[in-house]
């Protein structure tokens, strides 16, 4: 075990330090999260990750992820966004896969493929930049039902996104777009569901750009592929 490794899974910087490294950063923990193209300041540690967590994904290949901290993972906002770090040994392009409790503003929390990118492993904890960026993603956008969806309760996440997801609506048939409530494991749910089908899904990203499609039934644990993907 590392010698800086706390008794959580994760390096913590003391509060003290946190502000001064983190001084420049905004928080947003009204839902926005951090714009694309704004540069942060702050720290990096690193955490035995498999692609899971709060963000409520399954484990992946794929281990250049990262943990957001708590202000700006925005109540799941910040999940599947992509973020460039620039460290004292190097750069690497993460995305968010889940929220690190305890991290005040500008921490992010690498895992340790990711930050071996950045700095020697040894240090534990270095001072970053970071900078949200569009995801360089294959094909449409995906929607997943959660486990234990059905006409009466619903839960949608949106997977596959090169941008952020700012809101999700619904409607059926030609009735008005009614927004569904985002919860912090990064779905969006229905508590009334959204019956047998069809209606109609419309996705938003922070800059405006909006995606619609047509789900023809509510699905238990499964997934349907989307018509489009952001620009």
């Amino acid at each position: 075990m590392h010698p800086l490794r706390s008794q959580s899974r994760r390096f913590l910087l003391p509060a003290a330090a946190v502000i001064l490294a983190c001084g420049a950063c905004s928080e947003d923990p009204s839902g926005g999260g951090v714009p694309l193209g704004e540069e942060q300041r702050g720290i990096a540690t690193f955490y035995d990750a498999n692609g899971s967590g709060n963000c409520s994904y399954a484990p992946t290949g794929d281990l250049m992820v990262a943990a957001m901290n708590t202000p700006q993972y925005a109540n799941s906002a910040a999940c599947g966004q992509c973020v460039d770090i620039t460290g004292p040994q190097g750069s690497v392009r993460v995305r968010i896969v889940d929220r690190c409790p305890e991290c005040a503003a500008g921490h992010l929390d690498l895992s340790r493929e990711a930050f071996a990118r950045i700095a020697e492993m040894r240090l534990g904890r270095v001072d970053i930049t970071w900078t949200p960026v569009s995801c360089d993603v294959a094909g449409n956008i995906e929607y997943h039902f959660k486990d234990g969806s059905n006409p009466w309760w619903t839960a949608i996440q949106v997977r596959n996104h090169r941008l952020p997801i700012q809101k999700l609506e619904w409607r059926r048939g030609t009735g008005g777009w009614q927004e569904v409530r985002r919860e912090s494991y990064n779905y969006f749910v229905n508590d009334s569901g959204m019956g047998d089908g069809p209606f109609d899904i419309r996705v938003t990203a922070p800059d405006g750009q909006q995606l619609e499609d047509t789900l023809t039934r509510v699905l238990d644990d499964g997934s349907v592929e989307g018509s489009g993907q952001f620009r």
